[in-house]
């Protein structure tokens, strides 16, 4: 099974080395052809808005059908953009998960933080960079973990997403569901 980091911006790269720490075959997707050849794919942290200007119009409506169709696991900006509404400012989302999202809700880059969460009842840590907030929820996505009463990773169907970066630390477990994710084919 190959899996695609979308390597346009953000630490990519830290993607690519957790999902092959743990056994996968990974590609970097630069063009939205590259889509074609992946059964699931990770949307990274960076600026969602620089991700909108550098996919383009072709690109984002590749990516659009990609995560409504393929296990995706976008984190940071990457759970923006999977989002059915945006704001602060307000921007477009894939729609691929029913939520609002807030962005950057915990202020700017000197407001970063790193802290414990929990992940399905067992401590996690999380590290929080401009991290968006989770505004609303709808009745189908299930709360896959939280940080005080925030939930910060979410599912529906196969989409899941994370307002932190799983990537930054030595916890498998965010990938590890990913992975289970698409291994299910659900």
């Amino acid at each position: 099974m190959r899996i695609g980091v979308l390597a346009l911006q953000g630490d990519f790269d830290a993607h690519r080395k957790r999902l092959e720490e743990l056994g996968s075959t990974v590609m970097l997707i630069k063009k939205p052809e590259q889509l074609n050849n992946i059964e699931g794919l990770v949307i990274p942290g960076g600026e969602s808005s620089t991700f909108l200007k550098l996919l383009g119009e072709e690109g984002l409506a590749k990516l659009k059908e990609f995560v409504q169709l393929k296990p995706t696991l976008g984190t940071c900006a990457g759970a923006i953009l999977l989002a059915k509404e945006v704001e602060n400012p307000k921007q477009m989302g894939l729609g691929a998960i029913d939520m609002a999202i807030r962005r950057n809700a915990f202020g700017r880059q000197i407001d970063s933080s790193i802290r414990q969460g929990l992940f399905q009842g067992s401590p996690i840590e999380m590290v929080f960079i401009r991290a968006p907030q989770i505004a609303r929820l709808g009745p189908t996505v299930e709360v896959l973990a939280t940080e005080g009463d925030d939930p910060v990773f979410v599912r529906q169907g196969k989409a899941m997403a994370a307002t932190f970066h799983p990537e930054l630390t030595r916890d498998f477990r965010i990938h590890q569901e990913f992975l289970k994710l698409l291994s299910n084919g659900n």
